[in-house]
């Protein structure tokens, strides 16, 4: 299958920022390049927070977040924390909505229930792949209705979707042209945790496509999820947007930045720089956009930016920036 993305209009973009944490250097390389992205060529910008576990993801993260985008400049023009429908713009508030395309799902007979374990599925044999995923053997797909009411009295289940075995191809804004084999590499994902809780793969593609999302700009981490989403898309109705993937930020053990490793979170930046500016310089430096990493302004960066600067290699964040 060739995705058809959204032809080129006036970019949509968006900021999606999952408050289990607090902004660190690599969630802000990738806002800064979406608002890039999307405000160069007069486009708009969508802050959703996506905090569909509460427990994860409490509310004074996410408030922490939006007044950290707004002191860098990174505004939005709908979304959380703007108007009266800022709370539709948070994950945690759109279960109903999940559902009903859950609902749509089911009705085509492509949903089932899974009773595997977590244990269990690290213990089967089944192929891990290059991320460290375990591709999902299908144990549950042909249960009986009856073996399916007796596992249930014990267990409550996850929900699957059935994937064919067919390519799905897209090209990449900055990666150029993929495809995946969606059996061979996805095979059946969850779309509805054990606990009730709908599954990212749901929820970022249904609200991408409900709030007029035609341009998504990512981490490269993200793209082998891409295929996944196309497939949901497809299902539900869907037109997928543009997929603009982009290199991570390492430190120099290759090790990817990340929130659970405390890694430069802005709070740290913000007390030693004391202002947006050199903050933003080196951010876009590391995105090719500037010769050197000196203090700038967002806005200034707009008329200078161009995809085709931004590195396809993992940027190596400096020793020293790290041990500030």
């Amino acid at each position: 299958m060739k995705a058809k993305l959204q032809p080129h209009t006036v970019p949509v973009g968006r900021f999606a920022p999952t408050p289990s944490g607090f902004l660190h250097l690599g969630n802000l390389f990738c806002s800064l390049l979406a608002w890039l992205s999307a405000k160069s060529k007069g486009g708009r910008i969508i802050l959703r927070i996506e905090d569909l576990d509460p427990q994860r993801c409490p509310r004074q993260n996410a408030d922490v977040l939006a007044k950290d985008l707004e002191w860098l400049g990174l505004t939005w023009d709908e979304g959380a924390y703007v108007g009266a429908d800022s709370e539709a713009y948070f994950q945690s508030q759109r279960s109903e909505i999940y559902r009903q395309y859950f609902a749509k799902l089911a009705d085509q007979d492509l949903v089932y229930p899974c009773f595997c374990s977590r244990a269990e599925l690290h213990a089967a044999e089944a192929p891990h792949l290059s991320d460290g995923r375990i591709l999902y053997a299908g144990t549950c797909r042909h249960l009986t209705v009856a073996e399916r009411e007796a596992k249930a009295k014990t267990r409550r289940p996850a929900y699957r979707v059935q994937v064919d075995d067919e390519v799905v191809s897209f090209v990449d804004g900055h990666y150029g042209l993929q495809s995946y084999e969606l059996a061979k590499e996805w095979g059946d994902f969850i779309i509805r945790r054990s606990d009730g809780v709908y599954a990212y793969q749901l929820a970022v593609t249904v609200d991408d496509a409900l709030m007029g999302v035609n341009q998504v700009v990512r981490g490269c981490d993200l793209l082998s999820s891409t295929p996944i989403q196309i497939y949901l898309y497809r299902l539900l109705g869907f037109t997928p947007p543009e997929f603009f993937h982009i290199p991570l930020l390492t430190a120099p053990d290759g090790r990817r930045l990340a929130k659970r490793d405390g890694d430069l979170e802005l709070g740290v930046l913000r007390r030693h720089f004391g202002s947006p500016e050199p903050i933003l310089g080196i951010l876009a430096y590391m995105a090719g956009q500037l010769a050197k990493p000196e203090p700038v302004q967002a806005e200034v960066l707009l008329p200078i930016f161009a995809t085709e600067k931004i590195p396809k290699h993992n940027i190596v964040v400096p020793k020293e920036l790290l041990q500030l």
